[in-house]
């Protein structure tokens, strides 16, 4: 792990794209040799900050030079940012399914977005609420869900003691009676699946709430899974953040990323004032990679939201815990957020349960420099499409278009294929990938044909590094009507 002197801004440059074992020894600053408690000493606090697809560079501590965000630069600097880490998934919901489970949510057939048959999360499965619950911790949610609508795969039937948020995947960030929050509709903010009239900017709110569950549960070690819809479309703010930067080249953006910055400013003070922020084990991350229709930047980073490169996959990761050891540290090794159960299981001093994890805990990465990373590999699928990495390679497989092969040390952009220059590598990694697939489920739903066509239709534009065609159905429909799209969906001439 290594400590710079630098300011965010400036270590971006190199500090993105470390080797992947390349771990410092020099800079290591801990408060402590180890995580093991005292007897009777109170469990730490844990809380999960799930932004909903944020660019990559889109905040002060990643090198954003244009979006203000003071608050959590605070919170980096007291946090060692692992700049290595992946989501599950490249979109929210399944993204969600792997977190909270801390296991490849392919094992259970949750890999596509909501779509063409959705049925939500398998509910034998368990979520990390549910272990820490009974283990006596009190659990709350705030916010997003996408988890699914049936009464067994609510909030409170999946270890949350208390939720206030929305069941489905977006809504306005205002309350809207007579469209989203009209009665019975899954996108109505609800507070323990009673409907709630709020007043004000949702993101504020679900700020304000959070702090008032800390307060209220300031006695007690607790888990809090704080899941806003910033900064997900629409692209709404209040007109007196959007003052804040008219002529702003992105001045929604910045105004909803300002909000977000705002109550995650007010949970961290909530924790100072109620004498618990020591104790406090914190993960900050985005679901997925910045998207393309909400103004967001995944800077040097190819693709974004729904796709298998870096811009989809690739998200900021910070872990706090400031009464176990100091921030400031940036760690290079390979790192996913199927890591983050595994972790809040060490932390608490639990042992894991019986049905495997896929994550591992991050403390001993923490705890003293090691070599080595907590993953050699980590791999990914959407149905057609599918990954792996694998040290510092990594291959994109999509059916019918076929396969690429990256270095991501010397080519972090993803431009050049390697397949014929690196045809053991390739050979290897494909092998890989075939093995991981053999203990996982074929998907429950997809994300339907129209969808299905325009991710097809990315890939085959990312992996000839042509422009992208088509984002949306819109599009997709107008290049039907223009006949520059059979209707058979053949997406390029290449492809048979």
């Amino acid at each position: 792990m290594k400590r710079s002197s630098r300011k965010p801004s400036q270590r971006i440059g190199k500090s993105i794209f470390p080797v992947l074992f390349a771990v410092s020894v020099s800079g290591f600053l801990l408060l402590s040799t180890g995580f093991s408690r005292q007897p009777g000493s109170r469990k730490p606090n844990i809380i999960v900050i799930l932004i909903d697809d944020a660019g990559y560079v889109d905040f002060g501590f990643m090198g954003s030079k244009d979006l203000p965000t003071p608050q959590l630069d605070a919170l980096a600097a007291r946090s060692v940012r692992f700049t290595n880490a992946y989501v599950t998934a490249s979109v929210c919901s399944p993204s969600r399914a792997g977190l909270l489970t801390g296991r490849y949510q392919q094992r259970f057939g949750y890999e596509c977005n909501e779509g063409a048959g959705y049925t939500g999360i398998d509910t034998t499965q368990t979520l990390l609420a549910s272990v820490l619950r009974e283990s006596g911790y009190k659990t709350a949610a705030f916010g997003k869900w996408h988890l699914g609508f049936e009464p067994a795969q609510h909030p409170l039937q999946q270890g949350f003691d208390y939720y206030y948020g929305f069941l489905s995947g977006g809504r306005s960030y205002f309350y809207h009676p007579a469209k989203d929050d009209r009665q019975g509709d899954r996108n109505a903010l609800e507070e323990n699946g009673k409907p709630v009239r709020f007043e004000g900017y949702l993101t504020d709110v679900l700020g304000d709430k959070a702090a008032g569950f800390i307060r209220q549960n300031k006695e007690h070690p607790f888990f809090l899974y704080w899941a806003p819809n910033a900064v997900h479309t629409p692209m709404e703010a209040t007109t007196e953040d959007l003052k804040l930067f008219e002529k702003h080249p992105r001045q929604k953006l910045a105004a909803m990323t300002y909000a977000l910055d705002r109550s995650i400013g007010r949970i961290i003070t909530e924790l100072k004032q109620q004498g618990i922020y020591d104790n406090t084990l914190l993960f900050f991350l985005s679901d997925n990679g910045g998207a393309y229709n909400n103004q967001s930047s995944n800077g040097p980073l190819k693709g974004f939201k729904g796709n298998k490169y870096e811009g989809g996959l690739k998200v900021p990761f910070l872990v706090s815990w400031p009464g176990k050891f100091r921030g400031g540290a940036d760690f290079g090794g390979l790192t996913s957020s199927l890591d983050v159960f595994a972790t809040a299981l060490d932390a608490a001093g639990l042992p894991r349960k019986p049905r495997s994890l896929d994550g591992v805990s991050l403390l001993p990465f923490l705890t003293k420099p090691r070599a080595d990373a907590p993953h050699a590999e980590l791999a990914w699928r959407k149905d057609a499409e599918a990954a792996i990495r694998f040290n510092q390679y990594k291959m994109i497989r999509v059916r019918g278009l076929g396969e690429r092969l990256y270095d991501l040390e010397t080519d972090p952009q993803e431009q050049n294929d390697l397949r014929f220059q690196k045809p053991e590598t390739f050979g290897l990694l494909a092998r890989k990938l075939e093995q991981w697939e053999k203990d996982k489920t074929v998907p429950r739903w997809t994300e339907g044909a129209t969808w299905d066509t325009i991710t097809l239709m990315i890939h085959d534009d990312l992996m000839n590094n042509r422009r992208i065609r088509v984002t949306n159905p819109g599009e997709l429909e107008q290049l039907r009507t223009q006949h520059q799209l059979p209707k058979s969906q053949k997406i390029s001439h290449d492809i048979e």
